[in-house]
């Protein structure tokens, strides 16, 4: 049995002259006294038992027996289908990919569960990739997004269907819906995974980067389902499309309550704006571009080769350039055919979000910096001196 606990209080021991003290030992203000009486706030209390240490005489631990979850009850991987009402948003079908990868080790199905008002404009797409079945809820309401509908739909979805996973867009909705989901199942939550893997029993290995990039974290809901992360878009690898062989099942929407706070006033279409997640070649400039002449410098080779120009945190935390081109796990996921990484280290940070890269190539001055260990060329040397060069070449020769 796992154990879990909640610290109490030993009502016969508390200490009138003490009560202020006992109150302030609690870094999150959970120990409340109210009429010469102390008590523990339990929602507030983060067992972090800095109060049984001080005063072992009046707060002590207390471990509670938690029944351990039937994991063989809950079965399935499922994606939560993403969209505009028009079209399946990739991240979607990415994930697909990626759950029939995981359910190999399992043997579990790859479910696609769907909210719209008009499920053939999606069901055919979700069945050429290859699930074995498509849960589709369908109703007028739901043409367009409605966190507040939409947690109600999958709590019923989980209900009667207990999958074990559930995989999750990292997009706006996909960060809206799924930490209002984890609360309302109180299950466990992974935002923005960069590695996924599954045990054979069921446990779903979820890493992500932690403490800015210097660690990576491997989180395992051990006792806990469905078991819910979010990755972003093109972490992982589109599918192949294959001959359908799963179904559609429809779910019943009769006993859904429909009721929101939100309404719905107004839908405009977002500006088009520069997408370096989309670009086949990139560059990539990282801390040593401090100048206006040398940022240019690399803009000027970026646009010699027809290539998008991005950078790394630094740069767009000092003001140089814009955040929608910085590229890493507080910027954008990129998987283009070639980047080519001009004085960038490799932190853990960026390369989250340059792993899915055809080709990489790389010039830094350190020999022994991380970027190499990620790139399929490199050359060790002052990115100032060699990139002048290149521009030269490139522009006497446009065919290099």
């Amino acid at each position: 049995m796992a154990k879990k606990g909640i610290i109490v209080v030993n009502k016969s021991n508390v200490k009138q002259e003490l009560i202020a003290d006992y109150v302030k030992s609690c870094p999150f203000k959970a120990i409340v006294a109210k009429d010469g009486a102390v008590d523990v706030d339990q929602s507030a209390c983060k067992i972090c038992r800095i109060c049984a240490k001080k005063y072992a005489d009046v707060f002590t631990f207390q471990e509670i027996e938690e029944e351990k979850i039937n994991k063989d009850e809950w079965v399935g991987i499922t994606v939560f289908i993403e969209h505009d009402g028009k079209k399946i948003h990739p991240v979607s079908l990415e994930l697909i990919g990626k759950s029939k990868e995981l359910a190999k080790v399992t043997g579990h199905p790859v479910y696609a569960l769907l909210f719209s008002d008009d499920e053939k404009k999606f069901t055919d797409t979700l069945l050429s990739y290859g699930v074995d079945k498509v849960y589709s809820y369908e109703h007028k309401l739901l043409d367009h997004f409605n966190v507040e509908y939409y947690v109600e739909l999958m709590a019923d979805f989980v209900s009667k269907v207990k999958p074990s996973t559930i995989l999750y867009g990292g997009t706006s909705i996909g960060r809206s819906f799924a930490p209002r989901v984890a609360a309302r199942l109180k299950t466990g939550l992974t935002a923005d995974c960069t590695i996924l893997d599954m045990k054979k029993n069921t446990d779903l290995v979820q890493n992500r980067p932690a403490f800015g990039g210097n660690i990576m974290a491997g989180i395992i809901c051990e006792n806990t389902r469905p078991q819910m992360a979010t990755v972003r878009y093109k972490i992982f690898k589109m599918p192949e499309k294959v001959k359908p062989f799963g179904v559609v099942e429809k779910m019943s929407c009769k006993d859904i309550k429909f009721k929101t706070n939100m309404k719905l006033v107004e839908v405009k279409e977002k500006p088009k704006q520069i997408d370096i997640s989309e670009a086949d070649t990139i560059v990539c400039i990282g801390k040593p571009f401090k100048t206006k002449e040398q940022i240019q410098m690399a803009q000027e080779f970026a646009d010699l080769l027809g290539a998008q120009l991005a950078c790394t945190r630094p740069i767009v935390e000092a003001g140089a350039m814009p955040a929608i081109r910085q590229i890493g796990l507080s910027g954008r996921t990129v998987s283009p055919k070639l980047l080519i990484c001009l004085g960038i280290s490799g932190a853990v940070q960026f390369t989250a979000g340059m792993k899915g890269s055809e080709v990489v190539f790389a010039i830094n001055n350190d020999e022994n910096a991380a970027i190499f260990d990620f790139v399929h060329y490199g050359l060790v040397g002052d990115v100032f001196t060699i990139l002048p060069e290149l521009i030269k070449n490139l522009k006497g020769e446009k065919d290099v």
